[in-house]
């Protein structure tokens, strides 16, 4: 039947080629969309390049073309960037590439969603993500979340017969479908045609929006300040107009985005070689601000690969028996690899290896999966004539429904002690049960303990290590678990975590939300706890102003994983988990995400560094220009002169991404403080324009100068300046010299300098209106930049003292 073998391998290429690939929103970078975003990104942009062209239809020709080749300069800057960026992104995803298991050839393969197609016979199991339109075929059970379809909550039973679509998720239960629709023919492809997904909003998009508001305003009051009094001063209006939108453009911190983009896909980039994989740019600068984590155990504090150890029955004495039960009592699918809970894989994984003796034929009439509230899970079989219920899963789950329940049962005191040795326990109950049509929750009573399996994951050696890192980084780490507190306890004692205190799922169930925000703060263990429970604990934690990351792999930390500030998860992970996730860790070791937390901060550091000097810098050089052009007869600066200097610095700073930032910066989060930024440009702007002055003062009281050299002098001055002081603001430490740059940093700095000195004397000089200064000009150079540097410096020590980011 084709049910049972699938297609086959000539049958799927035919039907790929005849229906495409399973694709709904395929990442295609666009060269076109991000040319033209160049332009769209900063509006003055478009207003400089009409007024130019207007320029060169009133025959300034000469001018007009190099504007425009400093204008297409700076495009192509911005534009080579994002791409690069861009491919960044479209390679690490396709580290995490979504999977579905299919019947190709009459056998099990796992294969990229992309490549599922029409006729694909699709196996379905708890945690996967339907990954096309399916006829379901068969269902044990199936439970699904259509939620991204239709908006309810409220999980569906699927039939034989029934639809499975396209992005829903298989809440509990299996099955298995035949694929009818995919791509865009599905019910979520033709949603998606007609709708735009929004991603949430970052604190650091917020950060850079409130910034970008307060840099238009001074924008438009200066810009049309400088206009209007050059107008009234009898200056040309063309020219008037180009010299205030030129100091505009210069004002504006244009390369931002292209600052930001570059340091986060740097640091993508970084995180990448380190296994963990940043699905969206912007979700690096949450892991930057992250203060808490919460996580699991299992495989961030332990090996997370646990293993059976024994397997016992109720007199004590190893039983395969116990064993068998447990297989049969199973809902992981086997095939080429084992897919399914942690306790089932393991059991298969220890059978398969071991191979104690021939299991039993049992046929599986009924099954209920594993219940995360109820934890447990029990199964109807048939051997021979016998009807059999098989109930597995915590002792405190099964033993009260065995015919000597609780604690009274003579097996509990032995499990206790089991489980303070770190042991994980599973209890295995069976009863004869009449066959009916229909079996639920309220057949199992009346079991017959069985036996009980024990299982092993030990603690791992560098946990211990990974968390005094992430206590260095000022990021607290909660422990959130469905197992019981007893072996939670002790791991966490194991690995260095204070395990005095516990916070129980039943006791938080007690709690309003409102008293569990004030009691969080004190527990940083919280076992017994169900998916609801952990999605409140993240909610509380958010209520008292933290920035949450949840670390998690299963479909029971999906509701946390949603709703934290960061949802982490692991490439092992349940489809769900990783569709749900914004990072996702090809190792599931808490290293890896203090790196990723570093990289964050070095991220956002960076950024600011850009910030604080171009707003600064900027501000106080076209404060001066606006200023001198109110009391000379010439301008102290042409357009084309003053998009030169902003188009050198800009290429000098596209390096900030790769600098190094001091320790100390990194030890908790920074969040954006737009009115630091507004201080510190009213602090270092003036102070830059009071060393412009000075340049003016010298030029024409010792040199006389007008025109050319007058402005060719503070070219020079002003570019110097305003580039060699990143080495002074990038760090807090003083003296500045203290702290080492990175080496693309100090060269592009210093080439760009000895490139514009060195401009003057090459042919392009007289096209760009500069002369040769005299030698005296260069000793006086150097003199003013040295004291304007050690001039920053005590204020910078100044002004850290007073105000903080």
């Amino acid at each position: 039947m084709a049910e049972e073998t699938g297609l086959t391998d000539a049958q799927v290429a035919a039907r790929q080629k005849q229906y495409g690939l399973n694709i709904i929103h395929g990442r295609k970078i666009n060269f076109f969309v991000i040319f033209f975003r160049q332009f769209t990104g900063n509006p003055l942009l478009i207003i400089l390049i009409a007024a130019t062209c207007i320029s060169y239809f009133l025959g300034q020709h000469a001018s007009s073309y190099y504007i425009f080749g400093i204008i297409l300069l700076s495009i192509l800057l911005g534009l080579w960037n994002e791409y690069s960026a861009e491919k960044t992104v479209e390679n690490l995803l396709k580290k995490i590439t979504p999977t579905a298991i299919v019947i190709r050839n009459g056998e099990k393969q796992e294969v990229p969603v992309v490549e599922v197609t029409i006729g694909d016979i699709v196996l379905l199991s708890q945690g996967s993500i339907i990954p096309a339109d399916l006829q379901i075929l068969e269902t044990n059970e199936l439970e699904v979340n259509e939620s991204p379809l239709t908006g309810e909550s409220k999980s569906v039973y699927k039939t034989v017969n029934s639809t499975g679509f396209m992005g829903t998720s298989v809440v509990s239960g299996s099955g298995k479908g035949a694929v009818t629709a995919i791509g865009h023919d599905t019910q979520f492809g033709k949603i998606a045609k007609s709708t735009t997904f929004i991603k949430p909003v970052t604190e650091f998009q917020q950060g850079l929006a409130k910034f970008g508001t307060f840099i238009v305003q001074v924008i438009l009051i200066m810009t049309f300040v400088i206009f209007a009094v050059n107008a009234l001063l009898g200056h040309a209006l063309l020219d008037s107009l180009l010299f205030s939108l030129a100091i505009a453009v210069g004002l504006t911190p244009e390369l931002l985005p292209v600052i930001v983009t570059i340091s986060l896909s740097h640091g993508a980039g970084k995180m990448a070689r380190k296994h963990v994989i940043v699905k969206r740019l912007l979700s690096l600068e949450n892991l930057g601000n992250m203060d808490i984590l919460c996580t699991d155990k299992t495989g961030t504090l332990t090996e997370g690969h646990i293993a059976v150890v024994d397997f016992l029955n109720r007199q004590g004495k190893k039983d395969p028996e116990v064993l068998e039960l447990a297989l049969v009592c199973n809902s992981a699918i086997v095939h080429h690899k084992i897919v399914g809970n942690a306790i089932d894989v393991a059991l298969w994984e220890y059978w398969l290896k071991k191979k104690e003796k021939n299991r039993r034929s049992f046929t599986k009439i009924h099954e209920e999966p594993f219940d995360y509230n109820r934890k447990a899970m029990f199964s109807i079989v048939r051997n021979k004539q016998q009807v059999m219920l098989i109930a597995k899963g915590a002792p405190e789950a099964i033993l009260p429904f065995c015919r000597r329940s609780g604690e009274s049962h003579p097996i509990h005191n032995e499990l206790l002690q089991l489980r303070n040795r770190g042991y994980r326990v599973i209890v295995v109950a069976k009863k004869s049960i009449e066959k009916k049509a229909t079996y639920s929750w309220d057949d199992m009573k009346q079991l017959e303990f069985t036996g009980y399996i024990t299982f092993l994951d030990i603690p791992k050696e560098s946990a211990k290590e990974a968390l005094a890192r992430l206590q260095k980084l000022n990021v607290a780490t909660k422990v959130i678990t469905g197992d019981n507190e007893i072996i939670t306890k002790k791991i966490c004692q194991e690995v260095g975590m204070d395990a005095s205190k516990t916070l129980l799922g039943p006791d938080i169930e007690k709690l309003s939300d409102e008293a569990l925000k004030k009691q969080v703060v004190h527990y940083a263990i919280f076992a017994r706890v169900t998916p609801l429970q952990k999605f409140r604990i993240v909610k509380a934690l958010q209520a008292n102003g933290h920035t949450v990351g949840y670390l998690g792999d299963g479909i029971n930390d999906l509701p946390a994983l949603h709703n934290a500030d960061v949802g982490i998860s692991v490439n092992t992970a349940v489809d769900v988990a990783k569709d749900a996730a914004s990072v996702v860790v090809l190792q599931k070791n808490l290293h890896v995400i203090a790196d990723g937390i570093r990289e964050g901060r070095k991220t956002f550091n960076n950024t600011i560094k850009y910030i604080l000097m171009s707003t600064s810098s900027n501000f106080g050089n076209m404060f001066s220009a606006a200023g001198a052009s109110f009391f000379f007869s010439f301008l102290p600066m042409t357009p084309l002169q003053i998009l030169l200097t902003n188009a050198l610095y800009d290429i000098s700073q596209t390096t900030i991404p790769s600098d190094n930032v001091d320790e100390e910066s990194l030890v908790k989060p920074r969040h954006w403080n737009v009115t630091f930024i507004k201080y510190y440009m009213l602090f270092f702007g003036p102070l830059s324009s009071i060393y412009d002055y000075l340049t003016f003062s010298v030029m024409i009281f010792l040199f006389h100068a007008k025109g050319a050299l007058f402005q060719t002098g503070w070219f020079i001055e002003s570019l110097a300046t305003e580039i060699l002081v990143v080495f002074v603001i990038r760090t807090a430490r003083s003296p500045f010299f203290i702290s080492k740059p990175s080496i693309w940093l100090a060269l592009s700095s210093l080439g760009i300098v000895i490139l514009g000195v060195l401009l003057p004397f090459t042919p392009f000089a007289h096209a760009l209106g500069f002369v040769a200064p005299p030698p005296l000009y260069f000793f006086i150079l150097i003199l003013l930049v040295g004291t304007y540097l050690f001039l920053v410096e005590i204020v910078k020590s100044m002004f850290l003292e007073r105000y903080h980011l």
